[in-house]
């Protein structure tokens, strides 16, 4: 089971299932690798010198060889509450402004988070502005396309609700 808090990230726009198992799964010199997109060994996404979609990039590709490595056999969850731009990681986050979604599972990261984002735009517009903001500054959706692209999973889902 991988559990995920969805909220947005300073980088990716915003983190989920493919965030949490890309940077949560790897090591320290792992995520070094990821936030700069392999150019540097070092804590150089501190500093700069990135392509923001090559970052997002590397983390679709973390993603897919760590759940490649762990099977078919895995659960992804993604609890959307105290949603706000910035990641649990943030030592000084953003409050959350938006109201809480709920909680969306799924066997497909990719259908998972995409499933989240969705959840966002079809929140109040008000509410949900800074998030989406984040998310499109950043270019945040093009992580989906791109683990798409490479077959990590399918954008495609159906919202099934079970509180009814």
């Amino acid at each position: 089971i991988v559990l995920s808090h969805f909220k947005g990230h300073e980088m990716g726009g915003f983190g989920g299932a493919i965030k949490n198992i890309s940077i949560g799964f790897s090591s320290a010199k792992g995520k070094n690798l990821i936030h700069n997109a392999g150019l540097r060994d070092t804590n150089s996404w501190l500093m700069g010198g990135y392509v923001q979609d090559h970052f997002l990039e590397s983390m679709a590709e973390a993603a897919k060889t760590i759940a490649d490595a762990l099977g078919d056999n895995v659960l992804y969850i993604n609890v959307m509450n105290n949603l706000s731009i910035d990641c649990d990681c943030n030592a000084r986050p953003a409050a959350p402004e938006m109201d809480d979604i709920g909680i969306l599972a799924s066997l497909n990261p990719v259908a998972l988070d995409k499933a989240c984002v969705d959840q966002i735009y079809a929140a109040d517009e008000e509410k949900s502005a800074a998030l989406r903001n984040r998310i499109e500054f950043k270019n945040g959706t093009h992580t989906l396309d791109y683990a798409e692209e490479i077959g990590f999973g399918s954008q495609e889902y159906e919202l099934v609700m079970i509180d009814d």
